[in-house]
């Protein structure tokens, strides 16, 4: 804690020294004189509204029960609450005065209208990385909404991370202004993928934790894992076999746990299934398979061991008692779960799961804590879900439900204990 207020005070210092001149104009081209609404081609709005899509653009700007892209939802992080903005095209709270260079230096270099600095909670650190051309076809797009008059909320911040001081002090440490560079030893197919899950599809947001400023490790290009901020779910390494790496899986299924949320390799539950219920379910086959076949291209490496203890006997004996109580009947008394005749997964096995052994275990316990819902898609119109156990079970008795299942049909990680589990039962967001 010591740490982190030096820090603090020498980001807020920092700043103030510099003055308005350090606020990063970095490689920004100034607006140009004039610059004014402009409309786009029926081509460009089209390509926008997939776009749109692609970026999961309304789920942040849009809140429960409110108007579509008028934006009030707050974000909760570690230094306080951040509300989405109001893309509509009204002329006051909305775009409505934004010409597409606005637009575009919001998207690339993070700044706002009149130029104030953005809060990275917008993932300007990935979108950086979108072209000219994408951004001009999503600003056509918003042009084209139902202007909503809903004034932007303001954020709710502690000092000093509400001053713009301390945003420009953060950007000059982590973020650059970038453009997606294709690998021209690669495949059109493959740039495609990456330039998707590096740009508006913005994967490092989640899967590339943060570090105790917010920022994510590699410039926002991390696929190494971590903790989603506030939610407690754990957002597991695309780099890793043992947590949601894919490079020994086909790319059929790949594709289709992206499109449907389920595959005979897995399944998707927490934030990842609102993620595929509302965007990823939409994209187009190709780009589906674009994503697959960079996903499956990335290198591995183990996790690190996690250094926890074997739970002890009389744990485990809790455990197996609770789960053949509460669990046995959907999951099978070996962990096997269940299977369509189809050999669609109705249930999914527990015995070589991931999600079980998974270090820091919180998805597990989420999910026994909250339930698991898979999201419904086309391709699982009826998707069963798990019951929530977390006012039916002791923290003690999910505790050693994870355990036991942790060190069962082969499995060999540690022990999870009743404070693992008071740790990552809450959030914000479930």
């Amino acid at each position: 804690m010591l740490m982190r207020w030096l820090v603090l005070v020498a980001v807020l210092l920092g700043g103030l020294a510099g003055g308005v001149a350090w606020l990063n104009v970095r490689g920004e081209a100034p607006i140009p004189p004039g610059a004014a609404p402009s409309t786009g081609t029926p081509e460009q709005v089209a390509r926008g509204e997939y776009l749109a899509r692609l970026g999961n653009c309304m789920t942040c700007h849009t809140t429960r029960g409110g108007a579509p892209w008028a934006g009030g939802r707050g974000i909760a992080t570690p230094f306080g609450t951040i509300y989405a903005g109001n893309l509509t095209p009204d002329d006051e709270t909305g775009l409505g005065r934004w010409s597409a260079e606005h637009f575009w230096r919001a998207m690339h270099h993070g700044r706002s209208f009149d130029g104030r600095l953005l809060y990275p909670a917008f993932p300007y650190p990935d979108t950086t990385r979108v072209t000219r051309e994408d951004s001009n076809a999503l600003y056509v797009y918003l042009r084209t909404l139902a202007p909503v008059r809903q004034a932007n909320t303001p954020h709710a911040l502690q000092f000093p991370y509400s001053t713009q001081a301390a945003l420009a002090m953060w950007r000059a440490l982590f973020f650059r202004p970038a453009a997606f560079e294709p690998d021209a030893a690669r495949s059109a197919e493959w740039n495609r993928g990456a330039y998707l899950v590096r740009g508006l599809g913005h994967c490092g947001a989640c899967h590339g934790g943060r570090n105790f400023l917010g920022a994510t490790p590699e410039g926002g290009q991390s696929l190494a894992g971590g903790l989603i901020p506030m939610r407690n779910w754990y957002a597991p390494a695309l780099t890793s076999p043992d947590q949601a790496g894919v490079a020994d899986w086909p790319v059929e299924h790949i594709v289709a746990l992206l499109r449907d949320g389920v595959s005979p390799r897995g399944s998707t539950l927490g934030p990842m299934a609102d993620v595929v219920y509302r965007s990823l379910q939409h994209w187009r086959d190709d780009d589906l398979r674009a994503t697959a076949v960079f996903l499956k291209s990335l290198p591995q490496s183990r996790s690190q061991a996690s250094g926890r203890k074997p739970p002890d006997p009389a744990v485990l004996e809790l455990g197996a008692d609770r789960y053949e109580r509460h669990c046995a009947d959907c999951h099978g008394r070996n962990g096997e779960g269940v299977r369509s005749a189809t050999g669609a997964t109705l249930v999914p096995p527990l015995a070589g799961n991931r999600v079980v052994t998974m270090e820091p275990p919180a998805n597990l316990i989420r999910v026994i804590v909250h339930g698991g819902f898979l999201p419904a898609t086309a391709g699982n119109p009826r998707p069963f879900g798990m019951p929530p156990y977390g006012l039916v079970l002791a923290d003690e008795e999910i505790a050693a439900i994870a355990s036991y299942l942790r060190r069962s049909w082969g499995a060999a990680a540690g022990a999870v204990s009743a404070q693992d589990v008071a740790r990552f039962r809450g959030g914000a967001g479930d």
